[in-house]
């Protein structure tokens, strides 16, 4: 059963190591495949391409949550959210 990280912005969760269920692989999220979908991402193991990671896409309130508290890749995303509202109008 694939690890469900809830925040986003939670430390560590990209660098821990994690153990594949089905062929016992091991390393952290840098070295899995990547499936990007529009409320979460996926992260596979490269060996059998089993899901062990999902991850949830934070939501506006959570960006500005996190870049409030000084999160930097918060503070990024909430600068490119504010350039886009401030040209697209919204």
């Amino acid at each position: 059963m694939p690890e469900l990280v809830e925040d986003y912005f939670h430390p560590g969760w990209r660098t821990r190591s994690v153990e594949c269920a089905a062929c016992e692989w091991r390393g952290d999220s840098r070295g899995m495949t990547l499936e990007p979908h529009e409320d979460m991402s996926e992260y596979l193991c490269p060996r059998c391409e089993d899901i062990m990671l999902v991850v949830r896409h934070p939501d506006l309130a959570q960006v500005r949550a996190a870049a409030a508290a000084g999160h930097p890749e918060a503070v990024e995303q909430l600068a490119l959210l504010e350039e886009y509202t401030r040209r697209h109008g919204g």
